[in-house]
């Protein structure tokens, strides 16, 4: 690997972590009600703003030992985490997904490309917003519906995928969010929050037919065993939930690489 290479990866792996920590900002002022366009970043404890220098993706945790400078608290672990994912991204975006979802007709070798380093932001905030805070942002699973909903419209016009590609994938959302919908339903929202049954919306759109199945099949099973291990554990109590959203989107990771071999074993035996 060149010098100029191991270079340009460390610099897409910082740009990273900056954009990991606007999505920090997004997710606790979202959850706050408060306005993430404008204001500095303060202190979750004491409410200080914290200076530029307290202020550097990652390496502030770490100098400041997990503790706030001004009252001394632990600052959430999940920022530095969600900083290192999502630089962590951004190489992977460059050095595997750049090539693996790549077409080669214009403009589809940038716009692809670019159109899953998108989705896989947003799926990063949706993630750690519902894993901290068991809330999944309307604002985030808007974009990503309406993100995903051109994106394949556009591959549609384009005669790069063929429209009844399309078709299966708005039958397979409706199916889903059906699927999902009547589960709230029944179990008057306490096997599951509403905020499940918008994003599989675009989950769903994301995977098209047949994948939203195995992804789901993979969701459910994760977390049922998730579940069961932290009841085991005394972690959860009978009744108590535990957040979807990211078995949901973990799910969905795995089927958009496996879900038609999956899908294609199953329907083999059957």
């Amino acid at each position: 690997m060149s010098g100029f290479l191991i270079l340009f990866l460390l610099f897409l792996f910082v740009l990273g972590t900056a954009v990991g920590s606007f999505l920090n900002v997004l997710i606790y002022r979202t959850i706050q009600g408060e306005s993430w366009v404008v204001g500095r970043s303060k202190c979750d404890h004491c409410q200080r703003k914290i200076s530029w220098y307290d202020n550097v993706p990652i390496f502030s945790f770490l100098l400041l030992g997990g503790k706030s400078r001004c009252c001394k608290k632990p600052i959430p672990s999940s920022y530095p985490l969600v900083e290192l994912m999502t630089g962590s991204l951004f190489v992977w975006w460059y050095g595997i997904g750049f090539v693996f979802f790549r077409l080669t007709t214009t403009p589809f070798q940038v716009l692809q490309p670019l159109f899953w380093l998108l989705v896989g932001i947003l799926l990063l905030t949706i993630f750690f917003a519902d894993l901290m805070h068991m809330i999944i942002p309307d604002l985030a699973v808007g974009l990503l519906f309406i993100l995903t909903l051109a994106y394949r419209l556009y591959l549609t016009l384009a005669a790069v995928m063929q429209i009844r590609d399309l078709q299966l994938a708005l039958l397979g959302m409706v199916a889903a969010v059906i699927f999902l919908g009547g589960l709230w339903a029944l179990t008057k929202g306490k096997g599951m929050g509403f905020g499940d049954v918008k994003l599989i919306a675009p989950i769903a759109l994301l995977l098209g037919w047949p994948k939203v199945l195995v992804g789901l099949f993979f969701a459910f099973i994760m977390g049922g065993v998730v579940g069961s291990v932290l009841l085991l554990l005394g972690k959860k109590k009978v009744g108590q939930v535990i957040p979807f959203g990211p078995f949901i989107i973990v799910g969905a990771v795995l089927s958009l690489v496996w879900g038609e071999a999956v899908f294609n074993w199953y329907a083999y035996w059957l």
